[in-house]
């Protein structure tokens, strides 16, 4: 998750002094962090880490702090040592923080009398990307929406009677963390004699 600190390990023990161990990230392997005769260098000429990348002098493990999102990539390893060269390499997704959903129920035909009427509730969320967006009954999976790229908005439709006594919940989730939403039909799903009647829950 953004703002955690991650640390890739090189598996060294003790660095010895023609060790040469280099980080680079990136499809273009921009060269970020090495030590070469037990000196330590950090590069950023993209301006992309900051002060965020902490090399250990010991080992050659590599922390990002306060990970962001544009942090995600490739990062691979070289180690040359008079033990042999070595490759490694770490693929690493970093997630942002899910925004809460919002659930909208528009009553536009609904009907004072009918109590067969059906509600209709949008619950969506504005620009989130590598999500699942659904719609839960109790534990049972309803509907589910997914998106890999970046969305102006997801989002997933669901109908119910007004006189719905069920648990329903809208949960937006990635492999890491989710946002979950209950939804009260009463305070959402208002039965009208006229108009059109929105209501919205963040």
């Amino acid at each position: 998750m953004e703002g955690d600190s991650v640390t890739l390990h090189t598996d060294i023990t003790d660095i010895q002094s023609q060790d040469h161990i280099l980080w680079v990230f990136g499809p273009q392997e921009a060269r970020i962090a090495e030590i070469y005769k037990k000196s330590t260098d950090m590069f950023d000429s993209n301006k992309t880490f900051g002060e965020r990348l902490l090399m250990n002098n010991q080992t050659g493990s590599l922390t990002i702090r306060n990970i962001r999102t544009e942090h995600t990539g490739l990062y691979k390893l070289q180690i040359h040592s008079y033990r042999g060269n070595s490759n490694k390499r770490f693929g690493v997704t970093v997630y942002g923080s899910l925004p809460i959903p919002v659930i909208i129920s528009n009553s536009s035909n609904c009907s004072s009398s009918s109590s067969s009427s059906k509600c209709v509730l949008l619950c969506s969320v504005m620009n989130v990307r590598d999500v699942s967006l659904s719609w839960y009954k109790g534990n049972s999976l309803l509907s589910s929406i997914s998106v890999s790229d970046l969305n102006i908005r997801l989002s997933l439709y669901l109908e119910v009677e007004y006189q719905d006594t069920n648990t329903y919940r809208c949960v937006l989730n990635n492999i890491i963390t989710n946002q979950t939403l209950h939804l009260n039909i009463n305070d959402v799903c208002q039965t009208c004699s006229k108009g059109m009647q929105v209501n919205v829950i963040y």
